[in-house]
């Protein structure tokens, strides 16, 4: 049966769309793939010039904005917030703001994602790793959400309030049929330990806030199982909805200097750790030996 495939990514903030996976989502979305955003959070954390808060702003209606003009720049059907707050990371005390992701129950975050399965029925699935990439506590909880859904979306004796169980067309499938991890390669990682110190900058105080420490990623290593080479289209595409990530341009990944040629070579595939069905070998589509 010819029909249009569907994929969704779930992350939790605007940005992790584009600056994780944006070449994959572009390139699959170019294919006449429905590829569909869920958020779980308006990145209200995030630390925003005051210039671009006008007209009584928050950083949360900035990032929104900006994740608006990268999902129309990357081809994505649609964008859906999960809806709730950016929880910061690991000690702030944003973790206990009551409506902060990281606050929240896993079962009503597990129970909302479902009711988006179930009506978006998609094939493929992709959220973060185990450790949600660098730590991050709202990336963690997503994912322990996401998986929880993944499998639930079938089972009618779970979270009937939220709509039928996952049964698309008239396959025997009863939930999405392929579940993936977004893994960063760790060479990259080890070479940025490597080189930063060389420019004068701390592997363990990374990012705008210097607040990841690389060296404690090296340490873990998840096994890749597909690896999507990306065209020239998509990298361009995915660069593109970068720049609409005004407010983000110093956690933007790095375009230039050595860390630049370093993300350019490893910026060409986008790599994924398959956590369901069991992994039989190495892939380069996402949507293989889907019915």
């Amino acid at each position: 049966m010819n029909k249009q495939r569907t994929l969704v990514f779930v992350g939790g903030h605007p940005d992790d769309e584009t600056f994780g996976i944006g070449g994959t989502l572009a390139q699959y979305a170019a294919a006449g793939v429905r590829v569909y955003y869920v958020s779980a959070t308006r990145g209200e954390v995030g630390t925003i010039s005051p210039e671009l808060m006008k007209n009584g702003a928050t950083p949360g209606d900035v990032r929104w904005s900006e994740l608006e003009c990268a999902a129309k720049t990357l081809g994505l059907a649609g964008v859906i917030h999960l809806g709730y707050r950016d929880s910061g990371m690991p000690g702030s005390d944003d973790n206990r703001h009551p409506d902060a992701l990281a606050a929240a129950p896993i079962a009503q975050v597990t129970g909302r994602l479902v009711r988006i399965f179930r009506e978006l029925k998609p094939e493929v699935v992709i959220t973060f790793d185990p450790i949600g990439g660098y730590r991050h506590p709202d990336h963690i909880a997503i994912h322990k959400a996401t998986v929880e859904a993944f499998h639930a979306a079938g089972d009618y004796k779970q979270y009937s309030e939220v709509g039928a169980p996952y049964q698309p067309f008239d396959f025997a499938q009863d939930r999405p049929q392929k579940l993936y991890y977004s893994v960063f390669p760790r060479g990259l990682i080890k070479v940025a330990v490597r080189i930063l110190p060389l420019f004068g900058q701390n592997p363990r105080c990374f990012g705008k806030n210097k607040d990841v420490d690389l060296t404690k990623l090296t340490e873990v290593n998840y096994h890749i199982h597909a690896v999507i080479r990306l065209n020239k289209q998509a990298v361009q595409t995915r660069d593109k909805a970068v720049e609409c990530y005004v407010s983000q341009k110093e956690s933007r990944p790095p375009s230039t200097g050595m860390m630049g040629l370093i993300a350019h070579f490893y910026g060409r595939d986008d790599s994924y750790m398959r956590a369901y069905p069991p992994p039989d070998g190495r892939e380069t589509d996402l949507f293989q030996g889907v019915v």
